[in-house]
């Protein structure tokens, strides 16, 4: 029985490998990852958690071409899973970390955004992200019929949600699609799409292949901790993920 219990605190006493592991990110989700990775590293003090930035689409695109990354967040579910059919992503891996919410943004106080003046005209250049690459942008596409805008309004594509923010935060739109996520605590005026006006945005997650450092950090973003700061970021949180 002594011998048993020695080896069995022998086994439990083996520390974890350090490593590192990097993310591709959806660019809506950067700054809440940003903040989730300090939460992390305090528990592990000694992995490094790299960080990449890009639309969903052009993250994919990249990952098709061999980049070197280890974990996939995308913007929607439609990246993940074709990944996955293809044999670059783990789909038993995949899993939702987030649901998204469209907001159409302006640093200028006060501003009507209501549909009513959308339908006037009165409130351009629009910004909105690239329906091809960005999910954020094809949300915002759907908004805009609900809308119907009248024509000659003006609209700046973006490449991503982040450029969409800056044409509207450096006054070169008058306001921008962005997610719920990246103006939540910046102040001006916002108008909250209502959510069945565009299909959900369903924000899925997948390892890239074996690595551990990659796994742990995987499995942090699903802890409660961490699904407690996404929410807080302005994400819905499914229920199945506490």
């Amino acid at each position: 029985m002594r011998i048993l219990v020695v080896v069995l605190m022998s086994v439990l006493s083996v520390p974890v490998a350090a490593g590192t592991a990097q993310v591709a990110v959806a660019t809506n989700f950067a700054h809440t990852l940003k903040r989730l990775i300090p939460l992390y590293e305090q528990r592990h003090p000694d992995d490094r958690i790299g960080v990449t930035v890009a639309s969903t689409g052009k993250l994919a695109a990249q990952i098709r071409q061999g980049a070197p990354y280890d974990i996939f967040l995308a913007a929607d579910q439609r990246r993940p899973e074709e990944l996955a059919a293809d044999g670059f992503l783990d789909s038993a891996s995949i899993r939702t970390y987030a649901l998204g919410a469209l907001v159409l943004w302006t640093p200028t106080r006060g501003a009507p955004l209501a549909p009513q003046s959308l339908r006037q005209g009165n409130v351009q250049p629009l910004a909105l992200a690239n329906a091809r690459t960005a999910p954020y942008g094809v949300a915002a596409e759907s908004a805009l019929l609900h809308v119907k805008l009248p024509q000659g309004v003006k609209r700046v594509t973006a490449e991503n949600v982040g450029q969409s923010y800056h044409f509207a935060h450096s006054g070169a739109a008058a306001a921008a699609f962005v997610a719920l996520s990246q103006v939540q605590q910046q102040g001006g005026s916002q108008w909250r799409v209502p959510g069945h006006w565009y299909a959900p945005i369903v924000q899925q997650g997948g390892l890239l292949g074996k690595n551990d450092t990659a796994q742990r950090f995987y499995d942090f973003l699903f802890s409660p901790q961490a699904r407690s700061l996404i929410d807080q970021a302005g994400y819905q949180v499914p229920d199945d993920t506490f």
